[in-house]
């Protein structure tokens, strides 16, 4: 499997997300997914992305891009994640350990801020096509983002 990184722009998202500070924890982050799906479903909103953002250090995030009419309640807010430009790779994470592309992409990152081709880097989050615990395609086509600046 060929993994390389791209700088790319993403659309802006309309999500349904809850955030929490403390240890990342699988188990967790599986848990307020499924929070936000079965909240989603109880109000019939057809859903898009499934994303995972640490926005600040030990502070997570789990977001369904929601198509439809809501609003925020019940400990799950509607927001919208801005568009970017960010620097990405997709990879199935049962062929390429996910350490080695995050390694890989943060040094990657890291000379390309020394040459000057980007001025900053922002948050880093990963985004799924469907429940990557269920779906089978949307785990092996893990999209890794860090949010640049040019």
């Amino acid at each position: 499997m060929a993994v390389d990184f791209v700088f790319k722009k993403v659309p802006s998202y309309r999500v349904a997300s809850i955030s929490w500070k403390g240890p990342w924890s699988d188990r967790s982050v599986r848990s307020h997914f499924l929070r936000v799906k079965k909240w989603a479903g109880a109000r019939k909103l057809r859903t898009g992305k499934w994303i995972f953002r640490e926005p600040d250090e030990r502070t997570f995030e789990v977001a369904i891009e929601v198509k439809g009419p809501s609003r925020s309640e019940g400990g799950v807010r509607i927001r919208n994640i801005r568009a970017a430009t960010v620097a990405s790779v997709v990879f199935d994470p049962d062929v390429v350990e996910p350490r080695v592309v995050y390694h890989g992409l943060t040094d990657y990152l890291r000379w390309r801020r020394k040459d000057h081709t980007i001025r900053s880097i922002g948050d880093y989050r990963e985004v799924y096509t469907g429940d990557p615990w269920t779906d089978r395609s949307a785990y092996a086509h893990t999209d890794v983002q860090i949010v640049v600046r040019k």
